[in-house]
Parts: structure tokens; C-alpha cells; sequence
């Protein structure tokens, strides 16, 4: 028999521990790319770079 760890959701074989902990890391990270809106599709569609529509840089006089 294995031997059983102590882990924060009772005791598990090894294999079992490892497996929480990734399952744990991808949740924590999945939340924290939501709250910080990676998977927002309304910063999918707003340009980056808004020069042409006349936010203030004046490409033409770039040598002045």
C-alpha cells in the first residue's frame, strides 16, 4: 500500500495530491484571468493603436 499524505482535503496517495494541486493552480489562475478580463470579448474588439482616427499623434509631422 502507498503511503497516504495529509493534504488539505483529507488523506490522499501521492499521485492524488499532485493532481489537487494542479487542478487547484489552474482554477486560481483561470479566476484571476477573469477578474482581470482576459476572456472579456469587448477588449477583443477595441484597436489598440487609435492613431488614424485622431487621438492626438500627428504621424505626418513626425520631423519637426
Amino acid at each position: 500500500m502507498t503511503q497516504m499524505i495529509h493534504s488539505k482535503y483529507g488523506y490522499e496517495p501521492p499521485e492524488w495530491v499532485q493532481a489537487d494541486a494542479r487542478l487547484d493552480k489552474w482554477c486560481k489562475d483561470k479566476r484571476r484571468a477573469k477578474q482581470h478580463g482576459a476572456f472579456s470579448l469587448e477588449n477583443k474588439t477595441k484597436p489598440v493603436y487609435q492613431a488614424l482616427q485622431g487621438d492626438g499623434f500627428n504621424l505626418e509631422k513626425k520631423g519637426n
